[in-house]
């Protein structure tokens, strides 16, 4: 649990640095999320990052049923999950008139979500919206995964460099690769392949037999 809060910690602050520069402008720019815009993708972000707070405060459930990697599973993004996803990213985001407005409802939404986190026991299990029990910590890997990945998403609708905070670069790595190395023949750096495998860049052929040969996971994941 340290190191993944951490990892949120870190890549939640670096986000937020990046939405305080942003210019009024960019809020309509097209998101890498299509149909969304970046102000309607940071409305979704807010929402999951924030997300903990609620379910930190609901009773515990039994035994976790399920784990990051089963969270994104493909049944979570059946067509009427998507509907709703982006009809709800896009009624919030009309409460997000300016920049400064979209950063203080970032802060808003993971900083309290950071600190129900520590003051949970060891072994706190928690029910997602989905309706699965998790293990907090595997849970906090998703918010982990899903900040830097919307992350990736934000830098290409601006027209910057990608970035990872290298601990949520460490965390989502692990995720895919279950704990093993990056397949050494594809050359990739750790942001090159949470990029490729979440399907921000397309695979060739051979990329994706790679991945495949090395059990590496491809999320099913918004785009």
């Amino acid at each position: 649990m340290p190191t993944v809060r951490a990892a949120f910690r870190a890549e939640c602050a670096t986000l937020g640095a990046v939405l305080r520069g942003l210019a009024p402008a960019d809020l309509d720019r097209s998101s890498g999320c299509p149909p969304w815009n970046v102000r309607e993708l940071i409305a979704h972000v807010c929402a999951g990052a924030g997300r903990l707070t609620g379910m930190l405060a609901a009773p515990a459930p039994g035994a976790a049923e399920v784990d990051a990697a089963g969270y994104f599973g493909a049944a979570k993004f059946a067509p009427e999950v998507d509907q709703a996803r982006i009809d709800s990213a896009r009624w919030e985001a009309r409460e997000l008139p300016d920049p400064a407005a979209v950063a203080a409802e970032f802060d808003r939404a993971w900083q309290p979500a950071d600190e129900a986190v520590g003051r949970q026991p060891p072994g706190r299990v928690v029910r997602t919206r989905h309706g699965d029990a998790m293990a907090l910590t595997e849970f906090l890997v998703t918010r982990v995964v899903e900040v830097g990945v919307h992350g990736l998403d934000l830098a290409a609708a601006l027209g910057r460099e990608p970035w990872l905070t290298p601990a949520a670069a460490e965390v989502a790595t692990t995720l895919l690769t279950g704990g093993r190395d990056v397949p050494a023949e594809l050359g990739w750096d750790r942001l090159t392949l949470v990029g490729r495998a979440t399907g921000r860049v397309p695979l060739t052929d051979r990329e994706r037999a790679v991945l495949d040969g090395a059990g590496v996971r491809r999320l099913a994941f918004a785009r």
